[in-house]
């Protein structure tokens, strides 16, 4: 680790009322139901309160008491932030203000000059930001085919510092072996990063698969009603969570309470959110995979997708993200989106509402069109965020909507003579 993370000075902690959740052998079912209810709060209130108070006064002089500004700590955060690390079996989590917000802070663990390894179609924002650090000369960074096990390898020959991983990737779903790949990546010494946030600790835990950090856009399934931007990042032992929340706090990336108490709302629910946003994608990427202008559909729950062993090894669902690809190009797609009723062009993804994304125009759109062919990111693809809807409207949205897409697609052509024979 930096030699100069190591010396920085810790966080205060939150009171110990606020740390027991962490401290449960409960189901993760019931650790989601009922985080926050047991928060030392003398009225017994089962919904944690909200504490809104950017500043928190002394006991008296120089005697702070647990909390003293909310940039720092904020009691209601930290209800958040001690859920998600039970969630995550992590040692402790730290929330931020977004999902980027999260990367951020943990690439403020890489010292100067350090080198970061990546995934070549990462999360357009991860690429956006870490491209900018290597452009500045900040950070040096190696994006790699995480699809091609050898390249990964070769590149962590050279000293690494981070090892970034993505599974399933965006928007591609392409699967990694975090077992694996966490192995290699700890051989050369780097600490081992995974974005869990398609699926949520609900469908996978990276920390127990041998990650060091799991970050989350909180924004996405963990929140789950798309009225929240945050983020969050859980560290697998004390060191690196109290070097992660002094890092928070130096940089102003904390979360705001508010968000925090959103977020911790909707994780009631998460469980019961996932099963239905599960079936519902399970059921139409197996449908889509039949409809005849689709030429590839990417899911992990395909027996087809490469990635279908690993995804039933190392996660409990496979998601509710699906990709497709439609003949026809931007053309097609632009026809595809305009025939949609049940599913909302819009970024983002997670809520219980269903989005559609063009990754070439709106996620991925900072990546130059050379690097967006080299990861795959085709004109014609596009992401599906299944949402709770009553699966038959969602499938007959999709229908029509193809029905739209066929209509600009070459029609074959006959002559007379075929035809008389």
């Amino acid at each position: 680790m930096n030699a100069s993370v190591e010396s920085i000075p810790v966080t205060p902690r939150a009171p110990a009322a606020l740390e027991a959740a962490a401290n449960t052998s409960t189901s993760p079912v019931t650790q989601t139901v009922r985080a926050g209810i047991e928060c030392g709060d003398a009225t017994g209130c089962v919904v944690p309160p909200l504490h809104l108070s950017a500043t928190f006064a002394f006991r008296g002089f120089a005697d702070k008491g647990a909390y003293d500004y909310t940039r720092s700590g904020n009691p209601t955060r930290d209800l958040l932030a001690a859920a998600l690390a039970e969630l995550e079996q992590g040692a402790g989590a730290v929330v931020t203000a977004s999902g980027m917000a999260a990367v951020t802070v943990v690439g403020y663990l890489v010292p100067a000059a350090g080198r970061i390894v990546a995934p070549h179609d990462c999360y357009g924002g991860t690429y956006r930001l870490f491209d900018a650090w290597r452009r500045r000369g900040e950070r040096q960074v190696e994006f790699v085919d995480f699809g091609d096990q050898a390249a990964v390898r070769a590149a962590l020959t050279a000293p690494t510092a981070l090892l970034w991983i993505e599974t399933p990737s965006n928007p591609l779903l392409r699967i990694t072996d975090i077992a694996a790949f966490a192995a290699l990546g700890r051989a050369a010494g780097a600490l081992i990063v995974v974005d869990n946030t398609f699926l949520s600790p609900a469908w996978q835990q990276p920390l127990a698969l041998g990650a060091d950090l799991a970050v989350h856009s909180t924004t996405k399934y963990l929140n789950g009603h798309s009225d929240v931007v945050g983020g969050a990042v859980v560290a697998r032992d004390k060191a690196l969570h109290e070097q992660l929340a002094w890092w928070a706090n130096c940089l102003g990336l904390t979360g705001a309470p508010f968000d925090s108490y959103l977020t911790l709302r909707g994780l009631r629910t998460l469980h019961a959110r996932l099963d239905h946003h599960g079936r519902n994608a399970y059921a139409l990427a197996h449908w889509l995979q039949g409809q005849a202008n689709v030429k590839r559909v990417w899911y992990p729950g395909l027996e087809t997708h490469p990635g279908h062993d690993v995804a039933k090894r190392q996660q409990r669902g496979f998601g509710a993200i699906v990709s497709l690809e439609l003949e026809g190009g931007h053309a097609a797609v632009r026809e595809f989106v305009a025939g949609l009723e049940s599913f909302s062009l819009a970024e983002s993804l997670g809520g219980v509402e269903s989005l559609v994304a063009h990754p070439a125009t709106m996620t991925h759109a900072a990546m130059d069109p050379a690097a967006r062919e080299k990861a795959g990111l085709a004109d014609g693809l596009l992401r599906l965020s299944v949402g709770i809807e009553a699966l038959e409207d969602l499938r007959e949205d999709l229908l029509r909507a193809l029905a739209r897409a066929a209509a600009v697609l070459p029609q074959p052509t006959f002559s007379r003579a075929a035809a008389a024979c």
